[in-house]
């Protein structure tokens, strides 16, 4: 499903979210930083725009790994590297977020943007992502949510059943109704105290999230023990 939407991917993320979803990304690398040359990991990282963002965050001057099980995905990502000439300091990885081929306590910062509700199983993904992180490291989970507030939660829920599934479809022309899959994955998904739970169940400290826009998004972060 995700090979097959590859080609437009970015161009619909722009469109869908009005271009909203690189301000939430800006706004995960300003609320959880690189500090020093320990190198940086993004899981689930499709094209890379994460991954580019910490990057540039950097200065350049860490070592930024990118994975995902999409290799469709991760060719697009490869040629955005190597247009902002960050192919040298990127590497994006096709790999298992649940089987993640990395040392215990390698990186500084562990990120998934959008990516941690597709995995077979959110606990096993987060004890990865914390197993590989260094003590004193963070964890950073931005996800979509669901708006609380009414009237604004009652017009996304129609914007994200009805126009959202349907533009989508249209235009990245697949044969597996991705963009009906969104929506259905972002109400099952555990968000809020929920998510912070199993960030703490999976060995992580200091959880705390934050609402985007409204509460559209949402971006948790858990830092890890022992330094």
């Amino acid at each position: 499903m995700f090979g097959e939407i590859a080609g437009r991917y970015d161009f619909l993320n722009r469109l869908l979210s009005l271009g909203i979803d690189r301000r939430w990304r800006r706004r995960t690398v300003k609320l959880v930083p690189p500090a020093g040359d320990a190198p940086i990991l993004d899981v689930c990282a499709g094209t890379a725009d994460l991954a580019l963002a910490y990057w540039r965050a950097a200065g350049g001057k860490v070592h930024v790994v990118g994975t995902d099980f999409c290799l469709p995905m991760l060719e697009i990502g490869r040629e955005k590297c190597r247009r902002a000439g960050a192919d040298a300091q990127v590497s994006l990885l096709e790999a298992d977020t649940l089987q993640l081929p990395f040392p215990n306590n390698t990186f500084q910062i562990v990120s998934a943007a959008f990516g941690l509700r597709n995995l077979a199983d959110t606990d096993a993904g987060l004890r990865e992502m914390a197993r590989v992180c260094r003590p004193g490291g963070r964890v950073a989970v931005l996800e979509f949510s669901i708006p609380n507030a009414r009237p604004l939660g009652t017009l996304y829920g129609w914007y994200f059943h009805h126009v959202l599934p349907r533009i989508g479809q249209a235009l990245a022309r697949n044969s597996q109704a991705a963009y009906n899959y969104l929506p259905s994955s972002v109400e099952k998904f555990p968000q809020d105290e929920a998510l912070a739970e199993r960030m703490r169940a999976a060995g992580l400290t200091d959880v705390e999230f934050h609402r985007l826009t409204w509460g559209v998004a949402t971006l948790y972060v858990g830092r890890k023990g022992g330094e």
